[in-house]
């Protein structure tokens, strides 16, 4: 059986793959390869909506994105550890379904659980090429691998991109992905909409209207509508070819 997966984005929580990446992963998928993306906690200490209310939105948002694969590790929300049994978690999932890309979020953010995140899957990319790293207590791991490419994409803080990807054809799909996420966002048009949760920094409609404005800024650099950003972890090996 063949497991592998072409691109993998990890999330701190869910609905960050769909607020910071989808419109990449949605090409990918429109380009004929295999998507997922892997949560890491299940976002349990959310002021609004509920671990039930969540797993429905991921639902949806997952059956919008047509995703090959989603998984959820489980490591507890707020207490994203660089442990030994959290780093197990995420190199089996890197060793079982063998991406040829990862994306994860930048290491700087205004959220610890995004840092955290950021660093614990940074350690992983390097201990899932390890022959002697065993994933799980057994002692025999799977085999070793590491991804061809890993890229940061950005959170809540902006950076200077090393690359854009011109996501305007699959950038109405991100938006109907973070429009699943219902209890956790106002989309702009929806200020009416009767909400009686707490008001938090990403509920106000202006949280979602400025992901938008980013989108259109880095789409106009790169010549098309809406974009978004890129930096390598590590830096890429070109072919001189590759340049022309």
């Amino acid at each position: 059986m063949n497991d592998a997966i072409d691109v993998l984005a990890f999330a701190p929580h869910p609905d960050d793959a769909e607020l910071y990446c989808a419109g990449t992963l949605a090409l990918m998928k429109r380009e004929g390869k295999t998507i997922g993306i892997v949560d890491i906690t299940r976002g349990e200490l959310s002021t609004r909506g509920s671990r039930e209310t969540r797993e429905t939105e991921i639902q949806k948002a997952s059956r919008i994105l047509d995703l090959d694969l989603r998984l959820n590790l489980d490591i507890p929300d707020g207490n994203i550890e660089r442990s030994l049994e959290n780093r197990k978690r995420v190199v089996a999932v890197i060793r079982r379904y063998r991406p040829r890309l990862v994306l994860l979020p930048y290491p700087v953010d205004r959220h610890p659980d995004h840092e955290h995140a950021s660093a614990l899957l940074r350690e992983c990319l390097f201990y899932s090429g390890l022959k002697k790293f065993a994933d799980d207590d057994s002692g025999t791991p799977l085999t070793p691998y590491r991804p061809l490419r890993a890229l940061y994409y950005m959170l809540a803080e902006d950076f200077s991109p090393q690359f854009i990807v011109d996501v305007s054809a699959t950038f109405d799909k991100r938006l109907e992905a973070i429009r699943a996420y219902n209890s956790q966002f106002t989309m702009p048009g929806d200020e009416n909409v009767v909400n009686t949760e707490p008001a938090t920094y990403v509920s106000r409609p202006e949280f979602i209207e400025s992901i938008i404005a980013r989108a259109r800024r880095l789409g106009f650099l790169a010549g098309g509508k809406y974009g978004e950003g890129f930096r390598a972890v590590v830096p890429f090996v070109l072919r001189a070819g590759c340049l022309l």
